[in-house]
C-alpha cells in the first residue's frame, strides 16, 4: 500500500509550485540525500550502485537541479507486446521509425511502476511506449534489436507517462518533456504477481493490470545493469533521457499466461488502442531495484523519415 497521506510543504520548481511531503527525502535534502541514511533504511538493499554515480548541479527548465536523479528502491511491471509497424508509425514523430522484429512488425509496451524509496519522495507511475530504432542509425532493424537486447540498451519513446504525485509530474513534462499527467495510479508488485490500475479523470479504471511473476532470482549489485535511452523534444528541440537500472531481483517469461490487461475509458487505453497490440510476447518483472534517471541532453535527429 501506498504511504499514508501526511503534512506537505510548497517547493518551487522552475516557477510552478508544487507540494512535497514535509519532512522527505526532497523535502529534507533537495536532490542531495545523504547515501549514509538511505543505507540505514530497512527498505534498501544497499546504496554501492549510487556511490560510483556522482551528482552534477545543471541547469534546467525546472530551476538548477542535480543530476541522476536516484531511486534506491524500486519495482516495476512491462508487458510487452507485437504490433504493426504502420499502426506505431502513426504515432511517431516524423523522425523516429518502428524498431522492427520482422518486416511490418515491431515492438510496444505497457509499464508500471512503484518507487517506494526516492530521491523525489514516494510515488508511481504508468507507461505506454514503442520500442524506436536509435536516432541517426541506419542499420537494419533487426540488428538494432539484437544489438539493444544484447547490450541490455533499447530506445523507445513514451505515448503517455502518468503519476502519483505533483512533483513527479512536473520535473518529468517540464525537465524530461515527457507526457506526464497526475491521476490516481495503485501498484503493487511482489515475487507472487503485480496488481496495478490508473484511474481516468473520473476516478473509473483507465487500464489495469494483473499478471503472476515469473520465477525470480536475485542479483548483486551491479551484475543486471541495463540503459534505456527515451526521445523526448523540449521546447522544439530533440533531447536524449537516459535511465539506468540495476536490477536486484526479478524474472521474466516469453508467450507469458495468466497476463491480463483491460483496458477501460482514458488516454492510457486510448494509446494502447491507437497501437492496435496483437500479442503479448514477453512480460519482465522487477520485484527488487535501483534506478539512476539523468537529465536530458540535446540530441540531433536525422532528415524526416519516409512515411
Amino acid at each position: 500500500m501506498s504511504p499514508t497521506k501526511s503534512a506537505t510543504v510548497k517547493v518551487d520548481l522552475g516557477g510552478r509550485v508544487v507540494e512535497v511531503p514535509k519532512g522527505g527525502l526532497y523535502d529534507r535534502y533537495r536532490m542531495n540525500t545523504d547515501l549514509d541514511e538511505i543505507d540505514r533504511d530497512s527498505r534498501v538493499s544497499g546504496v554501492e550502485f549510487f556511490r560510483r554515480l556522482p551528482k552534477t548541479k545543471v541547469q534546467s527548465p525546472i530551476g538548477e537541479t542535480l543530476t541522476p536523479n536516484f531511486y534506491y528502491r524500486m519495482s516495476s511491471t512491462r508487458i510487452t507486446m507485437l504490433a504493426k509497424s504502420k499502426a506505431i508509425r502513426s504515432r511517431l514523430p516524423q523522425e523516429l521509425a518502428p524498431l522492427e522484429v520482422v518486416p511490418g512488425i515491431g515492438l510496444v509496451s505497457v509499464v508500471f511502476f512503484r518507487y517506494d524509496v526516492c530521491d523525489i519522495d514516494f510515488y508511481t507511475e504508468a507507461a505506454v511506449a514503442a520500442a524506436a530504432r536509435p536516432a541517426r542509425h541506419g542499420g537494419p532493424g533487426f540488428v538494432d534489436l539484437v544489438s539493444g537486447l544484447g547490450n541490455d540498451h533499447l530506445h523507445s519513446y513514451v505515448l503517455s507517462l502518468p503519476v502519483s504525485s505533483q512533483i513527479a509530474q512536473v520535473r518529468g513534462h517540464d525537465g524530461y518533456g515527457f507526457p506526464k499527467w497526475v491521476t490516481g495510479l495503485d501498484v503493487e508488485i511482489d515475487a507472487t504477481g503485480t496488481t496495478a490500475r490508473a484511474a481516468n479523470d473520473d476516478g473509473e479504471a483507465d487500464l489495469t493490470l494483473s499478471a503472476p511473476t515469473p520465477s525470480v532470482k536475485r542479483y548483486a549489485s551491479g551484475e543486471r545493469v541495463s540503459t534505456l535511452t527515451s526521445y523526448t523534444t523540449i521546447d522544439g528541440a530533440w533531447h536524449a533521457t537516459q535511465t539506468q537500472i540495476n536490477m536486484l531481483a526479478g524474472g521474466s517469461s516469453s508467450l507469458p499466461r495468466g497476463v491480463d490487461l483491460q483496458l477501460g475509458r482514458g488516454r492510457l487505453s486510448d494509446d494502447v488502442r491507437s497501437l492496435g497490440p496483437i500479442k503479448t510476447v514477453r512480460l519482465d518483472v522487477i520485484t527488487e531495484g535501483q534506478v539512476a534517471l539523468h537529465m536530458p541532453t540535446p540530441t540531433s535527429m536525422p532528415g524526416l523519415r519516409a512515411s
